[in-house]
């Protein structure tokens, strides 16, 4: 069974960002991710993930400029507060997100860039998760395709740097989801859902077949974090029921027969 985690960047919205982590735990999660956590203190924050009694399982780094060739020093600016925050929040997990660009020297700078990043982050105990992004969403977006993302990570050349495998992103680059993450599953250190079309909850409202995917990624091995990284239609709690047979519960306190925690 998946372990779900909360993006209380995007659910839980109703709420000011210090108040979601209670109510992610009280919906029966365990983990959040934190996308965008710079708008609170790393102290203050830390303070409500203990209340709650939450994991943190990934957040993102304040920049992206990590394929932008002459913006370097914001790169590492940005790690540098990225990993202040990960050490205060107990997190394991940095993305580090390419921007947007063509430059031709885009990937020779990604791939240094996140050498030395590595190298930083790795003193610290924390992995640098890599996710390509659909240029739907993301126009001029550099990091798009599950194949150029392993072949960054192998040029990189760092145990700690892994694929952040975004469901929703790659069903519309790629398709064929099974197959792709089972070719890329030996990289794949992080996971996230939502639903598509409209990056809402990852329910039979939408195209992709979770209940079979998540049975796949159990099957493969899996231990990691799932995280719902998903617009809700109607507010968070309405639209929780996709996620009953997975331990998590609603405003009223609904949960899947028999399933444990």
């Amino acid at each position: 069974m998946p372990d779900l985690a909360a993006s209380v960047s995007w659910m839980f919205n109703e709420v000011a960002l210090p108040e979601r982590f209670a109510k992610a735990a009280a919906s029966g999660f365990r983990a959040v991710e934190i996308q965008a956590p710079y708008s609170e203190t790393a102290g203050r924050l830390a303070e409500c993930i203990a209340d709650a009694g939450l994991q943190v399982a990934l957040i993102n780094m304040p920049v992206a400029v990590g394929a932008i060739p002459g913006e370097e020093q914001v790169f590492r600016d940005g790690l540098a507060k990225a990993l202040s925050y990960a050490e205060a929040l107990e997190c394991g997990r940095i993305h580090c997100l390419a921007g947007r660009t063509d430059d031709l020297e885009a990937e020779t700078t990604f791939i240094d860039n996140v050498r030395w990043a590595a190298d930083e982050a790795a003193a610290r105990g924390v992995q640098l998760m890599l996710e390509p992004l659909n240029t739907v969403d993301n126009p001029g977006y550099f990091l798009t395709g599950s194949a150029q993302a392993r072949r960054i990570i192998e040029q990189v050349g760092r145990e700690n740097v892994q694929m952040q495998y975004d469901i929703y992103h790659m069903q519309i680059m790629e398709g064929r989801l099974a197959d792709s993450i089972a070719a890329h599953f030996d990289l794949i250190g992080h996971i996230q859902i939502s639903g598509v079309p409209g990056r809402n909850e990852p329910d039979d409202q939408q195209e992709i077949n979770y209940p079979f995917l998540l049975s796949k990624i159990d099957e493969l091995g899996y231990d990691g974090w799932v995280g719902c990284e998903y617009r809700p239609r109607a507010g968070t709690l309405a639209g929780l029921s996709w996620a009953w047979p997975y331990g998590i519960v609603n405003e009223v306190g609904n949960e899947s027969e028999g399933t444990e925690r």
